[in-house]
Formats: C-alpha cells, structure tokens, sequence
C-alpha cells in the first residue's frame, strides 16, 4: 500500500544531513541530493550512491556504469528516465566524496535510516526491483540473506525472481568479476532483459 508523501521529494532534495562529512571530504563538496522517483513506478533501480559525474549532472546514472546498466537492463536512455515507470532510488541520494585511494566512499548510513524506508512507503508495491551492488542487497534483502557477500547473492537469482534481481554494481571496477562469472551474461541478463520488458510495457491501470 502506497503512502500519500506529496512533499517527499522536496524534503529529499532539501537535505543537508551529511553536509559536515562531506566538507571534510578530499572533494570538499556541498550535498547534492539527486532524486528521481514518482509514486507509481513500476520499475524499482535500487543502487548504491551517486558519484561524482552525477553530481554534477543532477540525473542518476550518466556515467559508464549507468551506459552498462542500461544495457543489462535493455532499455534506452529515453525509457530509462521515465519517472512515470522507472524510480531511481540509492541507499544515499547524495555523492559521498573519495576515500584516500580515489574510490567513492559507501553510502552514508544515516541517508538511508532517514529517507529510504520512507521512499518505500510512497512508491508502494512495484513490479520489478532490481537491486545493484551489495548495500541495496543488505538493505533490500536483509543481512541474514546475503551473508556469502554479492557473488553468492546474485547467484541466487533464480529463487528471488521475478520480482527481485540482485546485479552486482554496474562499475568498471568489476569488469574483472563478470569476466570471472560468465554466468552472469548468459544466464541472468537474457531473463532480466524480458523481465523488464514485460514490466515497462504492462499497460494495466497503475493509478490505484
């Protein structure tokens, strides 16, 4: 059951939480929250945090990872930010900044402690979730259920679907990962591509 939020978008947007961390960071950034849902999707992207290209974009994904999410999902660019379908919801709305070695720093917890159970509630039921990297995993699935780490969680695809495929995070960084697990493109994508294809052309009446 979907909650009335109206103004839930705008609060998002207007946050300010973390804005003490993110001075502290090598970026020395001010909170950029980007948000990009509408209650109503039927498609969920449950992801990790923006980085720094979508920092300065204000849309999720325009970045390499987000060119090869697109393709494991099948959908175009045009599709893929269609709010009346597709909500972009990470475990923190905002860039977190670079850690020593230039990697993004995790989510901010208290991002999602604050907002992503609200989030939840306003969306309501959707048809598709599909969950990418392993802190959308923990949150999503619950830590119990993902004990033996992303690998061992994304291989389990098969028992949570269709309504849930867990990816592992569409980064170059693991380009090393899917050429270690070729089971990943030849099993799961082809499912997931008609998956979603069914979910963004089901034309039923989703208003209720």
């Amino acid at each position: 059951m979907r909650s009335h939020d109206p103004h839930l978008p705008e609060a998002i947007a207007a946050c300010r939480l973390c804005a003490g961390d993110f001075a502290a960071t090598a970026t020395a950034h001010v909170p950029r929250p980007v948000v990009w849902f509408r209650p109503g999707a039927r498609l969920l992207v449950a992801g990790q945090a923006p980085g720094a290209r979508v920092h300065a974009s204000g849309r999720p994904f325009t970045d390499p990872s987000g060119d090869r999410l697109r393709d494991w999902l099948g959908l175009s660019g045009d599709a893929f930010y269609d709010r009346a379908r597709v909500a972009i919801v990470p475990m923190a709305f905002c860039f977190p900044g670079y850690d020593e070695k230039g990697a993004d720093l995790p989510p901010p917890a208290r991002c999602g402690a604050t907002w992503h159970a609200r989030v939840m509630r306003a969306l309501g039921p959707v048809a598709l979730t599909v969950l990418v990297g392993g802190h959308a995993h923990r949150w999503h699935l619950g830590a119990a259920a993902c004990k033996g780490g992303v690998t061992a969680t994304v291989a389990r695809w098969r028992d949570l679907g269709p309504g849930v495929f867990p990816l592992p995070h569409p980064s170059w960084r693991n380009t090393a990962w899917l050429k270690r697990n070729p089971w990943f493109a030849e099993e799961l994508l082809p499912v997931l591509r008609r998956r979603v294809a069914e979910v963004m052309h089901d034309d039923r009446d989703d208003s209720a």
